[in-house]
């Protein structure tokens, strides 16, 4: 009976992704495929996290944004918070809070995911 359940919801959530994404590529979580970023939404591919290449987003979803803290990066320092996965809270990456440096504001609000935590996927 769980089985069959399980079954109808990811068809449902199948059918609902086909419907809102038709067309669209969008970026998932590696662990659990839950979509977190569109790719209408992809800034740079030019970022490097704790897992080698991360990718900058204007926008995120399905992600729960944890702590502000500051820490310094390659580019300076920064008020930033870790960004997991909503469904299975797998660490993505992080979203920058505020930036020290004037010539850096641009990154404030971004979303930097690290591209080995995610899927690009095409409906």
């Amino acid at each position: 009976m769980a089985i069959d359940r399980e079954h109808s919801f990811l068809t449902l959530l199948h059918t609902i992704l086909m419907a809102v994404y038709s067309g669209n590529p969008f970026f998932s979580c590696t662990n659990c495929k839950n979509p977190v970023a569109l790719r209408e939404d992809l800034l740079s591919k030019k970022f490097v996290a704790k897992s080698g290449a991360a990718y900058m987003f204007s926008h995120a979803m399905n992600v729960i944004v944890g702590q502000k803290e500051d820490k310094k990066l390659i580019t300076g320092v920064f008020s930033v918070a870790g960004i997991h996965c909503s469904n299975c809270g797998q660490e993505l990456g992080w979203k920058y809070i505020r930036a020290y440096d004037p010539q850096q504001k641009f990154k404030e609000g971004r979303f930097i995911i690290e591209r080995a935590k995610i899927v690009k996927v095409y409906y």
